[in-house]
């Protein structure tokens, strides 16, 4: 086991259970490998740290929790970075961005795909599409409660006192 001062304080990884980026991320190429960070709290965002510099961690969620028809399928060029046969072996990730204004953003446009069976993982770039480097959450409607059968039938009599 190595030991690493982050952050986070002192954590231990092993190259067993670390993340592996043989191209790096955007903007990040020299940095290839990650320990994921437990989850402290239950919720669908996790942190992953680099392991080559202390200094950098992303924040990294499952798109479908919040966009459910988001679906990054890799080519096979890619299926073979990543060490899998079958496009199923793995699922996409995107990078969170929490700015100072608390509006949430995610990377659709640059997805991380993962492939846990093999502990390899990398970003591609969506060319031709609607996603955005920074699309926000989808915000979420206030529902009004529905009114009941008894509700409606006491509003439809005339003279019904409320």
């Amino acid at each position: 086991m190595k030991k690493l001062v982050t952050r986070f304080g002192e954590i231990e990884y092993s190259k067993e259970n670390s993340l592996h980026f043989p191209q790096g991320l955007v903007g990040f190429e020299n940095l290839h490998d990650f320990v994921v960070m437990p989850n402290e709290k239950n919720g669908p965002l996790f942190w992953i740290q680099s392991v080559e510099d202390p200094e950098i961690a992303f924040v990294l969620t499952d798109p479908t929790n919040f966009f459910l028809d988001y679906k990054v399928v890799p080519n096979e060029m890619e299926m073979e970075t990543l060490n899998i046969k079958d496009a199923e072996d793995c699922h996409a990730l995107s990078v969170v961005t929490v700015p100072e204004s608390k509006e949430i953003s995610l990377n659709l446009a640059a997805p991380i795909i993962f492939a846990p069976g093999t502990n390899r993982a990398i970003q591609v770039i969506l060319e031709n599409t609607q996603y955005q480097i920074r699309t926000p959450l989808p915000k979420v409607e206030e529902m009004k409660p529905a009114k009941t059968k008894k509700a409606k039938k006491k509003q439809a009599q005339p003279g019904a006192s409320n």
